[in-house]
């Protein structure tokens, strides 16, 4: 779905760049049918900044690499404006809906998510173009926005978590949650974690993941954090967990 309320400055600035030069009132017509035609060549995003806004919701744009498909930045802006507001409206209502993109041609990693600011890798997207889901867990961190001694493990479980409940393009990118085995731990973070989550609320408390925020978020977690919410420690519900994983 595009966003038609887009901020009108921002989109005609961007509009002109993209298209102008591309528009068929500008290109003359073949002398005959047989004439041979130019290889169509896909879009880019232009290098620079661009404000969207929906809602209530904002989204500044900014791209540093030349290249960068625009096809992937629609992904971007429509997935963070349809997305993002059920992470805020099941999470936390209070978390910021000002939020900035940057691609960055620089970054070797993936992505990462400091403040309000999620970095993408240009490289990255280029060469895994079906990974926007990536998007699904860095902004799930600025949500959490949690703050001292939080563990770490926890924290990227759960962004893991939202990854496979609201991606959107998991299967295509090749994304799944793993298997149960013997070798795995509660504490693995990421995908271990997230599918020891997902067990979780299906066998044992619906709203466990959404109370684990909570708790995280207003730093009230502790380790008897579980039991208060269970009746069990996460030892003992990750045992359960390794009897019967099933999903």
């Amino acid at each position: 779905m595009r966003y038609p309320n887009l901020l009108c400055i921002a989109l005609c600035a961007f509009s002109t760049l993209a298209f102008t030069a591309c528009s068929k009132s500008s290109l003359p017509e073949p002398a005959t049918p047989s004439a041979p035609t130019e290889a169509v060549t896909e879009a880019t995003t232009p290098v620079g900044t661009v404000i969207y806004t929906s809602n209530g919701y904002k989204l500044t744009f900014i791209n540093n690499a030349s290249g960068f498909d625009d096809a992937t930045r629609q992904k971007f802006v429509n997935m963070y404006f349809s997305i993002y507001p059920q992470l805020l409206n099941r999470f936390y209502s209070g978390a910021t809906k000002q939020v900035t993109f940057v691609i960055d041609p620089n970054y070797t990693g993936v992505a990462y998510t400091s403040g309000t600011t999620v970095t993408y890798s240009a490289a990255w997207m280029s060469s895994h173009p079906q990974d926007v889901d990536v998007l699904t867990h860095e902004v799930m961190h600025v949500v959490q926005a949690y703050t001292g001694g939080t563990p770490g493990w926890l924290t990227e479980g759960i962004a893991d978590y939202v990854r496979y409940k609201y991606g959107v393009n998991n299967g295509p990118a090749g994304w799944s949650l793993p298997a149960w085995s013997s070798t795995q731990s509660y504490t693995n973070s990421y995908r271990v974690t997230a599918r020891f989550l997902a067990w979780l609320e299906l066998h044992v408390s619906s709203t466990i993941v959404t109370s684990l925020n909570t708790a995280l978020r207003n730093k009230t977690y502790t380790s008897n954090t579980w039991n208060q919410l269970t009746g069990k420690s996460v030892d003992q519900l990750w045992t359960d967990y390794s009897n019967s994983p099933a999903l």
